[in-house]
């Protein structure tokens, strides 16, 4: 009997994928961890790995079919000699069927539907991947004007690598639609014909429409549920610091100038994990988790860092950071982002972590309130650091001063257990030779 391959929940929090690529065809022989297919979730492509044995019977849905639910069958397996029957293999959303019926029985005729406008001009479903629609905006490329090369005409990421940044926007549909198309005047209630409104002029589509035409990304559908969660359900409690970077920026300095034979580079932001992480070990009651009835406490610092990736916003965890040294922490950093970036990490990377961090300074950003991440009970909100009057030893001098802003979960912190941590990690960056203590 056919064993059914059904869509997998890479993640917990997975509802929906978009099937990719398949890597077998029918008739193709696979062992248990052999790669079936590539799957595309809300933060990243991932390798779906056989678990039984078998031969691939038949492919139920076509690679670049997007928001397929979890548990839909998408593959059979059958045992040598057994039959697979002859399943249909479905076409990708919005394509049409792969199969027809040999003879299908005559109908009748029917007026034939509007033609469709091109997909350079219209307001219609643009076929692409959601890894290529993140690269896309972030490039501010139309993808109307993107020639695409994957199954069924399919946009993907190699597309978008090699498309011209700043094609086009959409055209101005007014000068191309028919003039039907514009929309007819309609009496109101009691008002007579001869009285009846003016048509409006129909409006250019590039200035209304080309914003609204992206279809949410999973990833972006992720990120309004959960933030939209964490404002309605977390009373946010926002702490405040200003913190002075010269001693900081100083130590780095003479840091990498020591690692730099072995090809490693501190960065600010590496070092204000360690910081965060020794912080939270010092101070144990920011290190927690409100579940409602209970308070989970952590005992190590497991530190979710804000990367920003094309279409969204990822948080590779470094694990047990007030542990680790900063070029060990550095070095980590480097690999989950630029992995982030290629939408290469595994669930266990970025989810989880007992508390997070947001950096906004290389944008210039003096100071914001960052939203927590349930069920995390706190984020570090990390502004720019900038030269400002500043009182040193009861003197007026010019430091180098970044705002550092901490939110936490009120159900599960109180204001004075966030004080006491914004307290020491003023401390620690201030005086940062505790961090390599």
């Amino acid at each position: 009997m056919p064993i059914e391959i059904k869509m997998p929940a890479l993640s917990p929090t997975m509802e929906e994928g978009t099937l990719a690529k398949w890597l077998v065809k029918p008739g193709d022989t696979v062992k248990s961890g052999d790669l079936m297919a590539e799957i595309e979730t809300d933060k990243a492509t991932m390798e779906f790995e056989a678990v039984d044995e078998g031969i691939i019977g038949a492919i139920l849905v076509a690679e670049g079919t997007d928001n397929v639910k979890v548990g839909t069958v998408i593959a059979t397996l059958v045992e040598e000699g057994e039959s697979a029957g002859t399943p249909p293999v479905l076409a990708p959303v919005g394509s049409v069927a792969a199969a027809a019926p040999a003879s299908p029985p005559p109908a009748p005729a029917a007026p034939a539907p509007p033609p469709a406008i091109s997909a350079a001009g219209a307001p219609g479903r643009v076929k692409a991947s959601p890894l290529a629609r993140r690269m896309a905006a972030d490039k501010g490329l139309d993808l109307a004007v993107v020639a695409g090369s994957g199954p069924g005409g399919r946009i993907v990421k190699a597309d978008v690598e090699t498309a011209t940044t700043g094609a086009a926007p959409l055209a101005a549909a007014a000068s191309v639609a028919p003039a039907a198309s514009a929309p007819a005047a309609v009496a109101a209630p009691g008002i007579g014909a001869a009285e009846a409104p003016k048509p409006v002029a129909p409006v250019a589509w590039d200035d209304t429409i080309p914003h609204m035409l992206d279809k949410l990304s999973n990833m972006r559908k992720t990120i309004a549920r959960r933030l939209t969660e964490a404002k309605q359900t977390v009373p946010h409690i926002y702490l405040t610091v200003d913190i002075r970077l010269d001693a900081l920026l100083k130590l780095r300095g003479e840091l990498n100038a020591s690692l730099e034979a072995r090809g490693v580079k501190l960065s600010v932001n590496d070092m204000l994990i360690k910081a965060l992480g020794v912080a939270l070990a010092q101070a144990p009651n920011c290190n927690v988790t409100f579940l409602g009835d209970r308070l989970v406490r952590y005992a190590r610092s497991d530190i979710a860092v804000a990367v920003s990736i094309p279409g969204g916003l990822i948080t590779p965890i470094v694990k047990d950071a007030g542990a680790k040294s900063i070029s060990a922490i550095a070095t980590e950093m480097k690999d989950l982002a630029a992995r982030a970036k290629d939408g290469k990490l595994q669930p266990h990377e970025y989810q989880g972590g007992t508390a997070s961090i947001s950096n906004m300074g290389m944008f210039g950003i003096k100071q914001f309130d960052a939203v927590i991440n349930p069920p995390q009970g706190m984020i570090l909100a990390v502004g720019a650091g900038e030269k400002r009057p500043y009182v040193v030893d009861d003197a007026l001098s010019v430091a180098t001063v970044m705002s550092a802003t901490g939110s936490f979960d009120h159900r599960a912190i109180d204001g004075a257990d966030g004080a006491a941590l914004m307290k020491l990690l003023k401390e620690l960056v201030e005086h940062p030779l505790g961090l390599i203590a």
